[in-house]
């Protein structure tokens, strides 16, 4: 994702932003399958996130 003047969006962040936003709905709506959808989103955005983060850590290294 970019923003205006070449700014670039990590993948962290647009899941963290996905997360949010699915949380914040969900909030708003009543007990269902709908709200449980946007909490199983959210859930699974944060989850990305965090294999995103691993993946990319220079701590992790080639199988050799």
């Amino acid at each position: 994702m970019r923003y205006a003047f070449g700014q670039t969006v990590s993948p962290q962040d647009q899941l963290s932003k996905v997360a949010q936003e699915s949380r914040e709905r969900a909030k708003t709506m009543p007990a269902g399958k709908e709200r449980e959808e946007l909490q199983r989103k959210a859930s699974q955005a944060d989850t990305a996130a965090r294999i995103d983060e691993w993946v990319n850590s220079p701590g992790l290294r080639r199988p050799t």
